[in-house]
């Protein structure tokens, strides 16, 4: 069997050492490159060409999230495996979405990284078992809003919904709707009545599930 080609994107000196020292211990991967920010993931990613780019998901310059969807529109095939301590499933579910091709934490046993490795190196996925079940309730839910949601929502429901979901708050959504904030809370608790879900994390979920969060 090859060595698998790994190329490690995380900005801590130390954490990356780490990293390095485990994967290289393995008789079937090799570190090939290391890139300290999301700019020099991109390049080293574009120059090499790894089997599996192992990542953080929070770095300067450039953030993993945003570093991925660059990535697998330049380098698709190349994997990713991304590495954090969050546990949010609205982001989990964003970064599946653009492609990549693991999820795991870093809190996790390094054999987690490195099975992780093995699986999207050949081909497939891998969840950090810690998020999994609650990444299949996620999908399993969602699912379910998706085949009923755009028929139950009207337009203006899903406008606040969407603008909720990227930040705005309900004077500012009021503002560009050009209407009363207490329409607007109106219409917010009719669309979440309707989709049966409860508080921002889940507004931001349905929203990623319909693509609300690449508009604008």
């Amino acid at each position: 069997m090859s060595e698998i080609k790994v190329l490690i994107a995380e900005d801590h000196k130390i954490v990356r050492a780490g990293l390095k020292m485990i994967i290289d211990s393995q008789i079937d991967m090799k570190v090939v490159g290391e890139a300290d920010d999301g700019h020099q993931a991109i390049q080293m990613t574009r120059k090499l060409k790894p089997d599996v780019l192992v990542m953080d998901v929070s770095m300067p310059e450039l953030n993993g999230l945003d570093a991925a969807a660059k990535l697998k529109r330049t380098v698709p095939d190349t994997k990713i495996l991304t590495l954090t301590r969050h546990t949010d499933k609205a982001y989990i579910q964003e970064l599946l979405q653009i492609g990549v091709s693991a999820y795991v934490l870093k809190q996790s046993p390094s054999v987690e990284m490195l099975r992780g490795i093995r699986i999207v190196a050949g081909g497939g996925n891998y969840l950090d078992p810690a998020v999994t079940r609650d990444i299949f309730n996620l999908v399993g839910r969602q699912s379910r809003q998706k085949d009923s949601g755009n028929e139950k929502l009207n337009e203006r429901e899903s406008e606040v919904l969407r603008l909720i979901a990227l930040g705005y708050s309900n004077k500012e959504i009021a503002a560009q709707l050009d209407t009363s904030v207490k329409t607007i809370e109106s219409q917010k608790a009719a669309a979440t009545r309707k989709l049966n879900i409860k508080g921002r994390n889940e507004i931001v979920n349905y929203a990623i599930l319909q693509g609300w969060m690449k508009e604008n």
